[in-house]
C-alpha cells in the first residue's frame, strides 16, 4: 500500500535487502562506463550496472560519464576529428573538447575508451584502447547473456546525463530512453530497473510515461538542480522528500546527507535522512 497523497505506488519485485549496484561498472578495475567494466561488475557481484547516458548527434543513447568525451577516449588521437573540438557551456560550466551529440554513432564506435582518472588507477590505463563506447541496447544485451551465465537477474540502472541541456539543443534523453525500455519490455515497476537523474522535471516527465522506478539524485545541499529555485539541501528537508515521493520511488544521496564529515574529513555521528526518506515512503540508495 501507498500512504502517500498522490504519491507512486511503492509495490515493485524489490525487497529490503541492500542492493549492490556497480557504479559505471567495476570502475576501480576496468576502464568506466565500457562493456568490460559492467561485465565484471556483475560477475563480482553486483545487483545493477549504473550506465551514465548522452545522446549521440543522431539520438542514441551511448554510457558516458559525461558528453564531453576528452578524457574518457582517444578521440583527440583521431585527426579527422581535429575540427570537432568545441567551447560549450553546460549547466552553467564553460568546457572544452569533443562532444558525444557532435558524432554520429558510426563516428563514436571508430574511437576508443580511456581511464578517465589515471593518476588514481593508474592499473586501468593497461586497458586503454580496448573498448568501444557502449549504447544503451548493447548495456541491457550484455545483462540479459550474464542474467542467463549467471544465473541471476542483473538489472540496469541509467542515469540521464544534462537532459535539459540535451532538450534545449533538440536531443531529448527521454523520448529514446523510454522507446528502448518500451522495445526491452523494461518498463514496469517489477522489472530490475531504475532510472535516476540529478534534475527533478525530467523525472516528472518520465513519471508520466513510464512505471519504471525513479530515483531523485542529489548533489550537494547548497547546489540547485538544474531549472530549480531550491536546493538539494532543502529538497532534502521534510517537504521536499515529500514532494519527491509524488513523482519518485527512491532518492540518491550523497554519504554525507546519512554520515556527514567535519573539515579535517572524519565521519560525525549519523543523520536522520534515512528514517525521514522511509517516512516519506521513498527507497534510499547513497552513493
Amino acid at each position: 500500500d501507498d500512504d502517500r497523497e498522490g504519491g507512486r505506488k511503492a509495490e515493485s519485485h524489490h525487497d529490503d535487502r541492500p542492493l549492490v549496484i556497480a557504479h559505471r561498472g567495476a570502475s576501480g578495475y576496468r576502464p568506466e562506463h565500457t562493456l568490460a567494466a559492467y561485465e565484471l561488475g556483475a560477475r563480482m557481484g553486483a545487483d545493477y550496472v549504473e550506465p551514465d547516458l548522452v545522446s549521440t548527434k543522431d539520438g542514441v543513447l551511448v554510457a558516458r560519464h559525461e558528453n564531453e568525451i576528452s578524457g574518457t577516449t582517444d578521440v583527440a588521437d583521431h585527426p579527422e576529428f581535429a575540427d570537432r573540438r568545441r567551447t560549450k557551456t553546460i549547466d552553467g560550466v564553460t568546457l572544452t573538447g569533443w562532444f558525444t551529440e557532435d558524432f554520429t554513432l558510426a563516428e563514436l564506435k571508430t574511437l576508443r575508451a580511456r581511464e578517465r582518472i589515471p593518476e588514481l588507477r593508474q592499473e586501468n590505463t593497461i586497458y586503454d584502447g580496448r573498448y568501444q563506447v557502449p549504447t544503451l541496447q548493447e548495456v541491457i544485451d550484455l545483462t540479459r547473456r550474464l542474467s542467463r551465465e549467471l544465473d541471476r537477474e542483473i538489472g540496469i540502472y541509467p542515469e540521464t546525463k544534462h537532459p535539459t541541456y540535451f532538450r534545449e539543443i533538440g536531443l531529448p534523453l527521454e523520448p529514446p530512453l523510454v522507446a528502448t525500455l518500451r522495445r526491452n519490455g523494461l518498463d514496469g515497476r517489477r522489472d530490475k530497473v531504475f532510472v535516476q537523474s540529478f534534475e527533478t522535471f525530467n523525472l516528472k516527465e518520465l513519471d508520466e510515461k513510464i512505471d519504471t522506478p525513479l530515483v531523485q539524485l542529489f548533489g550537494g545541499a547548497a547546489q540547485r538542480p538544474v531549472g530549480e529555485t531550491r536546493t538539494y539541501g532543502e529538497l532534502a528537508a521534510d517537504a521536499g522528500l515529500r514532494e519527491i515521493s509524488r513523482y519518485a520511488d527512491g532518492v540518491g544521496p550523497s554519504k554525507d546527507y546519512i554520515v556527514p564529515r567535519d573539515a579535517a574529513g572524519n565521519s560525525l555521528p549519523p543523520t536522520d535522512f534515512v528514517r525521514r526518506a522511509h517516512r516519506a515512503g521513498l527507497l534510499v540508495h547513497p552513493y
